[in-house]
């Protein structure tokens, strides 16, 4: 897990590299370098988080055995090594998952993607052919951006700021925001919150010659799933199924480091951790990790308390008080490179620093069941066969009252946004809801969250069950599989039942929350209506109607709003005026 960088083309300078470097320091902290073409066509920068094979051997940007690739790698492929022994006649130098990479690229080529498990971003540059080739994995676990300069040259980095330090202008992308505010979507698309800077979509590669790029889509869970479904028994999935759960996991635990766990209360986490212990064979040594906020309608900790009484592993409870959370909101937005998740991304960062101070490098938690088994209530009545094969209308959020306040802002601001049209590739209204979430929606959005909070502090996060195996198996079963009875997850609940206490097994889907929607119009009252205020200060009467805000704001004090959501996007644009280094947003009209 590493923080990468790279420059193609011409009107870019070494020192652009360096800068980026320093940048993302924090997502490598270990070692860093950098790689120089000898024709000054290309360069690559590493941060290096030393998870698999730690000796000096392991560094990058690394070069294949002949010097004609050179890479730089940002994730894992966890099964490298038997990839490695297919790959058995190539000369290897080193026991890491980066060397595979460049000797199954130098075999197969960009076909070398459909081999690898994992999560990835990586740059290969090849010296004879003045190419670079980029990739990003299945479901944009790790994150790449890129920006074009003039003359069709390329600046790329794992995370946006970098980018910005490379000294690309750092103003905002309107209509992204717009989009944002007006309808709560984001990281739904290659477009940022940032003007000049695209996303390389999940499952997409990048190939760069001559001054320009294409991009292209390698991989589609749709396209891999295809329209029909899975009719075999159930046993056969159910065995099937455990099997790739147990695998995945096991993969996952392939770390010359400490590997830890993240838990809630809910199934998902509970699984995670029943098929942890059932690897260690009851010898209970992998740590957990929980956050708790002291307030017992949302912490989920007595959940945890009856998993961990059966499984006797370790818990570290990582607690978040209100008054942490206006230092600890400010530099996690630093490293977001956009409005995040309110309080639960805020409590998940401290879970992580906790799990740094307590030696644990890496982490897994259970994010991906919910998609792949219609897991969400919304789901329920797109599984009757009469459903309206369509796509769905209003917020991305739900709550009984809309989410978001889009007549609080300037009508010719409004009317930037962009509306969501995903594809539906599938006969049925469940899937295309499952796939639009999976997508375009709920797991991008959550996995730029995880993934800037846990490389904030130098932590690998690790998503087992985001493995495209489980999807394509899960997402070719019928509905009645998904839901039965009127209850959610039905066959993943059916599977799992020998991993789980009863009482966890079949408990009904809890949302992560926390006491946002208190604490915002409670102790942090202060601290949100001076987030509020920066906002309105540079974007009051651009962007946001300050008449309208400020009677928004005072009604929700009063306690006449049943969510926060709205409240937070109006913060979330205080808080990304007071981080650095974007120093320049201010600046620009």
């Amino acid at each position: 897990m590493c923080g990468i960088a790279g420059a193609v083309g011409g009107g870019w300078h070494s020192s652009q590299l360096r800068a980026m470097l320093g940048a993302q320091h924090h997502r490598g902290p270990d070692a860093s370098g950098i790689y120089l073409d000898p024709g000054h066509g290309a360069g690559l920068a590493h941060n290096r988080l030393s998870i698999i094979d730690l000796s000096e051997a392991g560094r990058q940007p690394m070069a294949d055995s002949t010097g004609r690739f050179h890479v730089v790698f940002n994730g894992e492929i966890y099964n490298y090594l038997e990839l490695r022994a297919e790959l058995s006649g190539y000369p290897f130098r080193t026991r890491t998952d980066t060397e595979v990479i460049l000797a199954a690229y130098q075999r197969w080529g960009a076909a070398c993607l459909d081999r690898f498990i994992g999560m990835f971003a990586f740059l290969i540059w090849d010296e004879r052919e003045r190419t670079l080739f980029a990739a990003r994995d299945r479901f944009g676990v790790k994150p790449l951006h890129y920006h074009v300069l003039p003359g069709g040259g390329l600046l790329i980095a794992s995370e946006i700021h970098a980018l910005h330090a490379a000294g690309v202008d750092s103003r905002p992308d309107e209509v992204a925001w717009s989009t944002y505010l007006v309808s709560g979507l984001h990281d739904h698309s290659d477009r940022t919150f940032w003007h000049g800077v695209t996303a390389l979509a999940p499952g997409h590669q990048l190939v760069w010659k001559d001054g320009r790029h294409a991009v292209s889509c390698w991989y589609d869970l749709a396209d891999r799933v295809g329209p029909e479904f899975d009719m075999r028994p159930t046993g056969a999935v159910e065995e099937e199924y455990l099997g790739l759960m147990h695998e995945t996991v096991g993969l996952r635990f392939r770390s010359d480091v400490p590997v830890g766990i993240t838990i809630s209360g809910g199934l998902d986490s509970a699984t995670l951790l029943g098929l942890v212990h059932t690897m260690e064979k009851g010898a209970g040594q992998v740590k957990t990790f929980t956050y708790v906020t002291g307030d017992d309608r949302y912490d989920e900790l007595p959940w945890v308390q009856k998993m961990l009484a059966q499984t006797g592993h370790e818990s570290v409870v990582c607690r978040l008080n209100a008054e942490d959370v206006p230092e600890l909101a400010e530099s996690v937005q630093r490293h977001e490179d956009g409005p995040f998740g309110g309080m639960p991304t805020v409590a998940y960062a401290r879970v992580f620093e906790r799990a740094r101070e307590q030696g644990v490098i890496v982490l897994l938690e259970g994010q991906g069941m919910d998609e792949q088994w219609a897991g969400y209530d919304y789901y329920a009545p797109l599984a009757h066969p009469e459903a309206k094969n369509e796509a769905p209308q209003g917020p991305v959020q739900g709550s009984r009252q809309s989410p978001v306040r889009p007549e609080c802002l300037v009508p010719e601001f409004r009317s930037l946004a962009e509306s969501l049209h995903p594809r539906r590739p599938f006969p049925d209204a469940l899937r295309n809801r499952q796939y639009q979430d999976t997508r375009y929606t709920k797991i991008p959005r959550a996995l730029r969250f995880n993934d800037r909070v846990s490389m904030r502090v130098g932590c690998e996060l690790r998503e087992p069950f985001l493995d495209h195996r489980l999807f394509e198996l899960a997402f070719r079963q019928p509905a009645d599989r998904k839901i039965a009875n009127g209850q959610r997850k039905w066959l993943l609940r059916k599977i799992t039942r020998g991993l789980l206490p009863g009482e966890i097994a079949e408990a009904p889907k809890r949302p992560v929350q926390t006491p946002q929607r208190e604490w915002l119009a409670g102790p942090l009252r202060d601290w949100s209506e001076g987030c509020i205020e920066t906002a309105l200060d540079r974007f009051g009467g651009e962007w946001l109607d300050r008449a309208a805000v400020r009677a928004a704001w005072e009604e929700y004090r009063q306690g006449k709003s049943d969510n926060s959501f709205y409240v937070w996007q109006w913060i979330s644009i205080g808080l990304t005026l007071r981080a650095q280094p974007v120093r320049q947003l201010t600046e620009v009209k």
